[in-house]
């Protein structure tokens, strides 16, 4: 963060690493994959994991006869309270984002603010090890502070990418961040494993385990933040413009209303929020579903999604040559197939079978990393030339602005019915609806549309 880590020349996409040689970029994009090494292991220990059923214990516990809470004088049924709180934190990232990025945009100070942002998620994550006895109210404000702080940081991660890597590199680099997540989510989860299942050795109770496994995930986030902190570089940028929150709103309308010139890139991108709406609720909402309505411990959830961070690479890589073979489009669709699919199972599973959960575990892998990976390099080919950073930036400001609206079907499901199987089965209309919505889009069209050498399979 000192002043030698500033640049003189204002970055663009096409100049990455002017004033650097290949070893600096190579050094800097080294930094840049252990953010994601770093933060990962919030979203598989914490997010989903532990936390969802830990939390939801700690609702029933404080909960009056009838199963509810009454925060701020609310009625909210016990086992809702951690999907809405997912909700509210994806609405709190949705506001911060656009102020937080165009304030980096402006000054050019994106370490700071990633700093800022990497360490208020952590120091929530961290605090989570009070969250015992009825304080339900304070595991789902740290849940939202933590949850946001994670996007917002994400969304200044994700920027200095075309900064390290020149357009025919940027693949390669975010490929090899997205498999250091995955490796440190992993990693952490056998330690997870190991300290949970042996608790009793230790001198520990059932819930100190999991309230240390949350807080230790916050103390490795802040901990290897460190290295893409002391590596990256800020590059510094024309002064002027507008506030930082009039400038990110006027950027985000801007893109949006280019994207009306050209409306099936815009379809693709409706399809897309849909269905990855789905995914990021399936995932986030499958360890309270297994422990709550399945009556499975904490150490097969753990197997399930450690076998799941296990698969998804496999799934990904095979799921790249289909659409080598097939067109992604084609994957795509026979992708959220396997999702519909896997709700209906899940629907019918039976309780107290971990075998039938780890068959469900490990068809979500093949499909998870599939998806998202080949939908992202889908979106790739349709956006205007020239435009790809501003287009992406919307991508996923969008992505995030309507990724609250799954929790809170599958909250409301549960608040209504006293259901989880009725709260898993109701995420179907997202995979049906974005498949039908992927399925109007002529894609060879759209690329077309938008500029783009159309690949011979896509």
């Amino acid at each position: 963060m000192s002043a030698e880590t500033a640049d003189t020349a204002e970055p663009t996409p096409e100049r990455p690493t002017e004033g650097t040689d290949a070893e600096g970029r190579r050094r800097e994009q080294r930094g840049w994959y252990f953010y994601d090494f770093a933060c990962s292991v919030y979203s598989t220990s914490v997010l989903t994991v532990f936390l969802g059923p830990y939390l939801t214990s700690v609702a029933k516990a404080a909960a009056d006869t009838d199963g509810f809470v009454h925060p701020f004088g609310i009625p909210v049924r016990a086992g809702s309270l951690f999907a809405y709180a997912v909700s509210v934190s994806v609405v709190v990232a949705v506001v911060m984002m656009p102020i937080v990025g165009a304030a980096a945009d402006r000054t050019g100070r994106k370490k700071p603010l990633l700093a800022a942002a990497a360490y208020t998620g952590a120091a929530a994550t961290t605090a989570m090890f009070f969250l015992d006895g009825h304080r339900y109210l304070l595991g789902a404000f740290l849940l939202i502070v933590a949850n946001a702080s994670i996007s917002v940081s994400m969304v200044l991660y994700n920027a200095f990418l075309p900064q390290i890597a020149g357009p025919d590199e940027r693949d390669a680099v975010s490929s090899r961040g997205w498999a250091f997540g995955y490796t440190s989510g992993a990693l952490v989860l056998v330690l997870n494993l190991v300290l949970y299942t042996g608790h009793d050795s230790f001198g520990l109770s059932e819930s100190d385990a999991v309230r240390i496994c949350l807080a230790s995930a916050g103390v490795w986030w802040g901990a290897f933040t460190l290295v893409p902190l002391r590596r990256l570089r800020d590059r510094r940028v024309a002064s002027g413009g507008e506030g930082a929150v009039g400038s990110g709103w006027r950027q985000l309308r801007a893109t949006l209303r280019d994207m009306r010139r050209h409306p099936l890139t815009l379809s693709f991108l409706l399809a897309y929020l849909v269905y990855n709406d789905g995914i990021q609720t399936v995932i986030s909402q499958a360890s309270v579903y297994g422990s709550e309505e399945l009556g499975l411990d904490q150490t097969t959830l753990i197997t399930a999604v450690l076998l799941v961070q296990v698969l998804a690479v496999a799934g990904a890589l095979g799921m790249g040559r289909l659409a080598r073979a097939y067109g992604a489009k084609r994957t795509i669709l026979a992708s959220l197939v396997v999702w519909t699919l896997i709700l209906v199972a899940g629907y019918f599973l039976p309780s107290d079978a971990p075998v039938f959960f780890y068959v469900l575990a490990a068809a979500i892998g093949l499909v998870l990393g599939g998806s998202q990976a080949l939908s992202r390099s889908l979106f790739s080919h349709l956006v205007p030339r020239g435009k790809e950073a501003e287009y992406f930036s919307a991508y996923e400001m969008s992505d995030r602005g309507l990724s609250w609206l799954g929790p809170l079907v599958f909250g409301l499901a549960y608040q209504l019915t006293g259901s989880y199987r009725d709260a898993i089965i109701s995420l179907v209309i997202f995979f049906v609806v974005g498949s039908v919505l992927l399925a109007r889009v002529p894609v060879r069209q759209a690329v077309a549309a938008a500029g783009n050498p159309v690949p011979e399979r896509i």
